[in-house]
């Protein structure tokens, strides 16, 4: 056969000449796609992906990689921090490298000795805000200082805020003890995901001291602009803050009531009046 192929594909008929081929069906599944960052019905060409959909997920591999790799930039958040008027301290865990963090939670748990002895913040028995890399130092990068600049903003009185390296959530409890706080709240980078690299965490813990478990702390997760907006979440960190500080506790002992609406005492039904006593006082 001679000549220039055609660019489209053609169905040949003999009888009619060259007519154009049907073209494909819509996707169905491309309006869903806008409403979910999930990978679904990708497609496949032979028996493989298609090749956008391998250099997407390639892509986002990498940015999670970089999400747990890359170091926090602590010069810098001390600077957004200082901005807004706000006490900061800096500690370290023994976890002496990024590599040994990731082998080794164990480590991120414990300050190292040095941070141990030099952090002597007393905080009053008030609420001390730690602000940790953990697996995502791009999360508490980008959204731990806004989130705490709203806090303030709902009335919370932060008393210490310390920036921890190669942090663990338990680490909060050994810092929360030597300052004295009653209260931890620890704003860790979350384990990434391919479609969520920036994804923070908070960790309220009651009383903290080394040994606490997690079942004794609330934890509001996925707050990052396509997650839980960090609006949201601080109302319901507030809310959790304060009912910690009323009930003297946090974990499975204070349930996280913040969306049910409280109910006024005006809108109260009185209890039916039993015989032979006295109606109750309005």
């Amino acid at each position: 056969m001679t000549g220039t192929l055609p660019d489209q594909a053609m169905h040949w008929d003999t009888a009619d000449g060259p007519t154009p081929a049907a073209a494909p069906p819509a996707d169905p599944w491309t309006a869903l796609r806008r409403h979910t960052p999930a990978r679904i019905s990708l497609g496949r060409c032979g028996i493989s992906l298609p090749t956008a959909e391998v250099l997407r997920f390639a892509a986002a591999h990498a940015s999670a990689r970089d999400a747990v790799h890359l170091p926090l930039d602590v010069d810098e958040l001390l600077a957004d921090l200082h901005a807004q008027g706000l006490d900061a301290a800096t500690v370290a865990s023994r976890a002496a490298s990024r590599v040994e963090y990731l082998t080794r939670p164990d480590l991120g748990r414990q300050l190292a000795p040095a941070s141990r002895d030099a952090l002597e913040h007393d905080v009053d028995e008030g609420l001390c805000i730690v602000i940790g890399d953990g697996l995502s130092a791009i999360a508490a990068q980008t959204h731990a200082v806004p989130l705490i600049s709203l806090l303030r903003e709902a009335g919370l009185d932060v008393g210490l805020v310390v920036v921890a390296t190669q942090a663990r959530v338990a680490l909060g409890d050994e810092i929360g003890q030597r300052v004295g706080a009653s209260q931890v709240l620890v704003l860790l980078g979350e384990r990434p995901g391919l479609s969520s690299p920036d994804s923070l965490g908070a960790y309220l813990t009651w009383a903290p001291e080394v040994g606490r478990v997690d079942s004794q702390r609330n934890c509001v997760s996925n707050i990052r602009p396509d997650g839980l907006p960090l609006a949201d979440a601080a109302a319901r960190i507030a809310w959790l803050v304060r009912e910690s500080l009323r009930r003297r506790v946090t974990g499975i002992e204070l349930k996280d009531d913040s969306e049910v609406p409280a109910l006024a005492a005006a809108d109260t039904p009185a209890l039916p009046a039993v015989a032979g006593e006295p109606p109750a006082a309005t």
